[in-house]
């Protein structure tokens, strides 16, 4: 079987910048292990397969190329890419994830997308620092201590680690399968360091570590680890703000990208907050996989 996985860069307007993602279209017809076998091939973080749902506009899963994913917010802005450019999609639609039914709308431009995340749950992490720290070949002494760590979710769990210089960014080194070791609590979160220091205009600056056994290293620009950053920007830097939340990922990969959050909601609970996160994509070119 010959299978076509159309490649997205996402979160940019420049081939080659942001974040590489799969889309395989009409993927009703595949099974579990063989969008796990075609993920792995493509070599993407994040490959979408795009089905047909009964209660929601399209059903899409994610596969990284070791797993399977809740959600992935670049592959669904991809994804949503290329059913555009296939055949003119909605204004507003609905996406059925692992993470729950998920809305979103076009935003201006055709290739720009508005898609509403998971419920957000922020968690503070217990455990000890200095391991996490290890992890990615910083010290105590990177740590902003006027940040907490926590963990946080709006679709998948990952570790918010602030750190206080941007150059530190640049010094680390991940080792993904060390992970689970650390953070007990959630042994398959991914480990995210953000900073209040950019090199761009934007809010916050952050890099991305793959989970324990996703079969990647780092995701250059990633929408639902963003989606986290807003909740955390508005939880614990600027509670009062209402305005979107521009988050820059990739400079260390030199694969630049940026990600706009809307949180919204006037609840004291987080986790009855909306995220909504909004980006484009750019088709790179296909690939042509036989399983």
């Amino acid at each position: 079987m010959n299978v076509t996985v159309l490649h997205y860069d996402v979160f940019t307007e420049t081939p080659g910048h942001g974040n590489p993602a799969g889309v395989v279209l009409q993927a009703d017809h595949l099974t579990h292990q063989q969008m796990q076998s075609i993920a792995h091939v493509a070599g993407f973080t994040e490959t979408t397969f795009v089905q047909r749902s009964s209660n929601a506009t399209w059903r899409m899963r994610y596969f990284a190329p070791g797993k399977e994913m809740n959600l992935c917010g670049h592959g669904t802005i991809a994804a949503l890419t290329a059913l555009e450019q296939a055949s003119q999609i909605p204004q507003t639609f609905t996406v059925n994830t692992q993470a729950g039914i998920l809305e979103g709308k076009q935003v201006a431009l055709k290739t720009r997308f508005r898609l509403r995340q998971g419920s957000p749950r922020i968690v503070p992490f217990q455990g000890a620092v200095r391991p996490i720290l290890v992890t990615i070949g910083l010290d105590i002494k990177h740590l902003d201590d006027r940040l907490p760590i926590v963990y946080g979710n709006t679709g998948n769990w990952t570790l918010i680690l602030p750190i206080r210089r941007l150059m530190d960014f640049k010094r680390m080194r991940p080792d993904n399968e060390q992970f689970q070791q650390v953070l007990t609590a959630f042994p398959t979160a991914s480990v995210h360091p953000i900073c209040l220091e950019t090199y761009h205009t934007a809010h916050l600056h952050g890099r991305h570590f793959s989970a324990s056994g996703a079969g990647t290293v780092e995701d250059p620009v990633t929408g639902t680890a963003c989606g986290v950053m807003g909740v955390y920007h508005r939880l614990f830097i600027d509670p009062l703000s209402t305005e979107i939340i521009r988050i820059e990922q990739g400079h260390e990969m030199n694969r630049p990208g940026t990600v706009d959050i809307l949180v919204s909601g006037t609840d004291s609970d987080p986790s009855q907050w909306q995220v909504e996160m909004e980006g484009g994509s750019i088709f790179v070119g296909a690939r042509y996989i036989t399983i």
